[in-house]
């Protein structure tokens, strides 16, 4: 069989053309109570026992969802304000971003706090690194250890400014 150089030819080829068998379109103008587009079975609704963050330009809950890691603590905040914007504005995506971040430190913390010392190096996959990318693993906590000296560094030293200043007064 030779190759086919027109892409009309091809299976399946133009077959999100048809902008009425389109589910995303006009995702905008669609509401909670207005099928069109859908052109399937909609599946059982899964019953929310949990707070569930849902996009602000979605009319109803999807199907089925995640349950087993709810929103909390400060990470959870901060996600219930990314929630409050769509998902084509940086609020929405950047707020994700750190949220993600201080669930990582909230999660270390939580170890701790019931005895568990969490094993970065190995949950990192820092073995493998090594293993196959000494340089760039080395690299990285050079840098990371960098951040984190000057940060302690840089904090100390306003500490030491704040107690100056007290003890003059």
């Amino acid at each position: 069989m030779e190759p086919t150089t027109n892409p009309s030819q091809l299976p399946g080829w133009g077959i999100d053309n048809d902008p009425d068998n389109d589910p995303t379109y006009p995702m905008r103008q669609r509401h909670a109570d207005d099928p069109r587009g859908y052109t399937w079975e909609r599946p059982t609704q899964q019953v929310a026992d949990v707070e569930i963050l849902m996009s602000i330009e979605r009319p109803n809950l999807p199907a089925v969802f995640g349950t087993s890691v709810p929103p909390s603590g400060l990470s959870g905040m901060i996600r219930r304000i990314a929630f409050k914007y769509g998902e084509s504005d940086y609020r929405h995506w950047l707020p994700l971003l750190l949220a993600d971040r201080v669930n990582v430190v909230e999660g270390v913390l939580d170890d701790l706090a019931h005895g568990q010392v969490p094993n970065i190096f190995a949950e990192k996959g820092y073995k493998i690194e090594w293993k196959y990318d000494r340089t760039g693993l080395i690299i990285k906590l050079a840098t990371a250890a960098a951040l984190v000296g000057g940060a302690v560094v840089l904090l100390s030293s306003k500490s030491k400014k704040k107690g100056k200043i007290r003890s003059a007064s």
